[in-house]
């Protein structure tokens, strides 16, 4: 999948992008991309999809990645559905007669997603691509590229203790931003598998 973020649009927030660095930043841009995407459990950007699910006797059927723009087709236990429709606030279907019983399995080839990637989104990945591009450029080794948080500081006779939170790189995002990332796309389904 293309990056939710172009080297371009980390230029319009304001980063300097040389031309040596342009191939290292789409990398970075490509790496904070999966990172964000793997925090949300979801492609982000629009997909067709085919996911199976568990079944259950409940009438709607969540479905991962909302938005869900088209339901391309739906099979309950390798059969095909009916009497189903798309409820679109909700990301899922619904069937009135519900989808089986637990050991059902519901298998939906669907489009979702964003058409086009939102503003909030490509700043994040900015964001995180800009800060491991500053890390590198403090040590062109690539020893900057590990977090090292500043937690107390003093000048006169210099001295610096940094904080050691378990992050490793700046890739890795808070658990604040990964749960709000899943709670607004990971559209609540249980997938047994997807393709």
């Amino acid at each position: 999948m293309e990056p939710l973020a172009t080297v371009e649009d980390l230029e319009a927030l304001g980063v300097t992008v040389e031309d040596g660095e342009r191939e290292l930043v789409e990398g970075y841009l490509a790496a904070a991309s999966a990172s964000v995407r793997a925090a949300a459990g979801v492609p982000i950007s629009e997909a067709t999809s085919t996911v199976v699910v568990a079944g259950q006797r409940e009438p709607r059927l969540s479905l991962p990645g909302p938005p869900v723009t088209s339901v391309e087709q739906v099979l309950l236990d390798d059969a095909e559905a009916t009497g189903w429709r798309l409820s679109r606030p909700r990301a899922s279907l619904y069937r009135a007669l519900g989808w089986g019983t637990g050991a059902s399995e519901v298998e939906v080839t669907y489009t979702h997603g964003l058409p086009s990637v939102s503003a909030d989104i490509v700043a994040l990945v900015c964001r995180i691509a800009a800060t491991t591009l500053m890390s590198y450029r403090s040590d062109e080794s690539g020893g900057g590229i590990g977090v090292r948080r500043v937690t107390q500081l003093r000048i006169g006779d210099y001295s610096a203790s940094f904080a050691d939170d378990g992050t490793m790189t700046e890739l890795e995002l808070p658990a604040t931003t990964r749960a709000q990332l899943r709670a607004r796309f990971g559209g609540g389904a249980a997938v047994v598998r997807s393709t």
